[in-house]
């Protein structure tokens, strides 16, 4: 099993790699530095270019011999990427259906896709599915993950790079906020951070506070308000 040391998860299972970039929130992407760094390191699964969208079905069968676990699918890709056939999405989805002993965490930048093929997968209780939105431009993907039928939904505000200030929650389980990190981070204010806190308490949605980002992340540390947001939907296992 391959451990995560991602603030909100336990592992991480990729059954594709390689993604290309579709708004401000790809513009330092942490996949595609680790990919470049496992290519380099002569690792097969990495030997595409990261804007090679590759499909692995070698590793589809992994999760049924781990441990129960939290398992974040696809880090270093985006399994609702146009690129990826339906039927593959549909193996990798078979395996969560079959797997009620993990909870396995989607996230997508492609709500459209996800909508548009929601209605035709299998929605188990121990997936739960995520949009990411960055700032106010990309809010769209919210209204997208609403009309799918996940059973938990969760948005993560990660890279925060605008302030998110009317943000419509009805449905919404979960919500994680973090800063952009790496060699030139943009910078994430704290006001935006302590209003999306703010309106998740008011919306009783569970909300998680990765870290605060910068080039030196683990000295910016991950407390907001003098403690830390470590908050889960309820869980399905």
């Amino acid at each position: 099993m391959a451990e995560s040391s991602i603030e909100w998860t336990e592992a991480t299972w990729n059954p594709t790699t390689g993604c290309t970039k579709v708004s401000q929130g790809c513009k330092f992407c942490y996949a595609e530095v680790m990919h470049k760094r496992l290519q380099a390191m002569g690792i097969q699964k990495y030997s595409n270019g990261f804007r090679t969208v590759t499909t692995h079905p070698e590793v589809l069968n992994h999760p049924r011999k781990w441990k129960p676990s939290i398992i974040f699918v696809n880090s270093m890709s985006d399994l609702f990427h146009e690129e990826i056939p339906f039927d593959f999405v549909q193996q990798v989805f078979k395996v969560m259906n079959e797997c009620p002993q993990h909870t396995f965490q989607v996230l997508t930048k492609r709500a459209e896709r996800l909508e548009e093929l929601a209605p035709l997968l299998t929605w188990t209780p121990n997936i739960w599915m995520g949009v990411s939105v960055e700032d106010g431009s990309v809010t769209d993907r919210i209204n997208h993950l609403r009309r799918t039928g996940a059973v938990v939904k969760f948005l993560s505000l990660e890279p925060l790079i605008g302030p998110l200030p009317s943000l419509n929650l009805n449905s919404i389980d979960w919500v994680i906020v973090g800063g952009e990190s790496g060699r030139n981070p943009r910078p994430m204010k704290a006001e935006w951070v302590v209003d999306i806190q703010q309106q998740c308490d008011v919306a009783r949605v569970a909300f998680f506070f990765k870290q605060w980002g910068g080039k030196n992340k683990k000295a910016a540390g991950r407390e907001l308000n003098g403690r830390t947001y470590d908050e889960m939907p309820v869980a399905t296992m």
